[in-house]
């Protein structure tokens, strides 16, 4: 979709009752996008998980290559949601830098955490290398600050990270080699870590769907789940058609769009809307003025701004979050004030696509992962870290059905309190 975008017509695409992709760039540039079939007639299963984005897809691949029967389910396409409209940043970490997580929790479980979501970098590097995920991963992400305080937290924890943690992909990065690198002068400074990178969030979920399926897990789209229900011989999973699963086991990974499926854990969540742009095509010379190094960018505000090339070198432009959605902002628009906010010599840019998504948000901004029964996991809000966090959860909620649980422990240990008026706020979603 092109140019002043009309967000009545995402909305529309959105909410298709044939579950079309939203009109995004990232729609538009798929590789290899299967259509996989309406749930119709009942089946039994070991596990039944739902939700088809990345926590949805990274489970079930991962239980297939242990052996389990696996049934995915998902209401709309293979990442529909978050998993396929993100900024693509696959980023080192939680919301919270490692002090302040130490602080929370003390050094040893602040250490799990920390190893955690190494460990899940690395998993989505296995995940493309193995599946040969065409999925344009570039190395790279780039912390900036816009003010001279953030700025000292950035170069703190990169020191921090470096001496504590023998992180030593990350460094601080002063003003003027920001302005070098981003052809701005926005930002007092930054840090850049290596071992974080970005890619095509789509094609990434694509490829693990066809992972999933070639692993032998049956994927059905177009299949919203209308009711679970424990039963003394299992669980029943309904969805719209009628049809129901039978399974041992049940993985909620719905995320923001659990809407009042389960509302045990749905009310440690609110989902909230980001926006994206992409530009027309730059030159080659125009796009390494932007971003010389290619990396992904992300600054220090509060509705932050977040940025990066994509393989044909236009400009993805992120950010601005709402709690409640607004019917009327023009995407476009709204994001080109932003992007000439950093770049004023972008006046005369395109804008090609524009879309937004939601993303699930916990009151701690750390992950909601745990039981709802011995045999019903869920895993939820990720607060915008998790790319490559839900990919590792996925690994570790298979391991955990498989009888290892110390990883699923040390996540399902963070403590969580429901939104007030959380059903309230989220109704306005749903």
């Amino acid at each position: 979709m092109r140019t002043r975008i009309s967000l009545v017509l995402v909305i529309q695409s959105d909410s298709s009752p044939e579950s079309h992709h939203t009109n995004s760039y990232y729609a538009a540039t798929t590789i290899g996008l299967r259509s996989y079939p309406k749930f119709k007639e009942s089946e039994r299963c070991d596990v039944c998980v739902i939700g088809g984005g990345f926590t949805g897809l990274s489970t079930a691949l991962n239980l297939a290559e242990l052996g389990y029967d696996t049934v995915l389910l998902e209401a709309q396409r293979v990442g529909w949601g978050a998993s396929g409209r993100n900024g693509g940043q696959v980023g080192t970490g939680m919301h919270w830098s490692q002090q302040e997580l130490e602080n929370k929790f003390g050094d040893e479980q602040a250490s799990k955490f920390w190893n955690i979501t190494e460990l899940a970098k690395s998993e989505v590097a296995k995940r493309i290398s193995r599946h040969q995920i065409a999925c344009d991963f570039k190395p790279g992400v780039l912390a900036t600050a816009v003010t001279r305080k953030a700025a000292a937290a950035l170069e703190k924890n990169a020191i921090y990270l470096q001496e504590h943690y023998n992180h030593a992909a990350i460094r601080y990065v002063r003003s003027d080699e920001v302005s070098d690198m981003l052809g701005t002068s926005s930002y007092f400074g930054g840090s850049l870590d290596t071992s974080s990178g970005h890619f095509h969030p789509l094609n990434f979920a694509i490829g693990l769907a066809r992972a999933a399926t070639d692993a032998g897990v049956r994927i059905y789209e177009t299949s919203p789940v209308r009711t679970y229900h424990k039963k003394s011989d299992g669980n029943s999973v309904e969805t719209n058609s009628g049809a129901e699963v039978r399974a041992r086991y049940v993985v909620f990974a719905c995320n923001a769009y659990i809407d009042r499926l389960r509302a045990k854990f749905s009310r440690y969540i609110i989902p909230i809307e980001s926006m994206i742009v992409a530009t027309e095509p730059l030159s080659a010379k125009r796009a390494s003025e932007l971003i010389r190094d290619d990396v992904a960018v992300y600054d220090s505000k509060f509705c932050l701004d977040y940025y990066r090339l994509s393989a044909d070198k236009r400009l993805l432009f992120g950010g601005g979050e709402a709690y409640i959605p607004n019917l009327n902002v023009d995407v476009a628009r709204t994001m080109k004030r932003r992007i000439i906010a950093v770049y004023p010599q972008l006046t005369d840019i395109r804008i090609d696509y524009a879309w937004r998504g939601k993303i699930a948000i916990t009151t701690s901004r750390l992950p909601s992962i745990g039981r709802l029964y011995p045999d019903v996991y869920y895993a939820q809000g990720f607060s915008g870290h998790g790319v490559a966090l839900t990919n590792m959860v996925g690994k570790i909620l298979a391991e955990t059905i498989a009888g290892t649980a110390e990883q699923f422990d040390v996540l399902a240990s963070i403590p969580h309190r429901p939104f007030p008026g959380g059903r309230v706020i989220a109704g306005q979603f749903m």
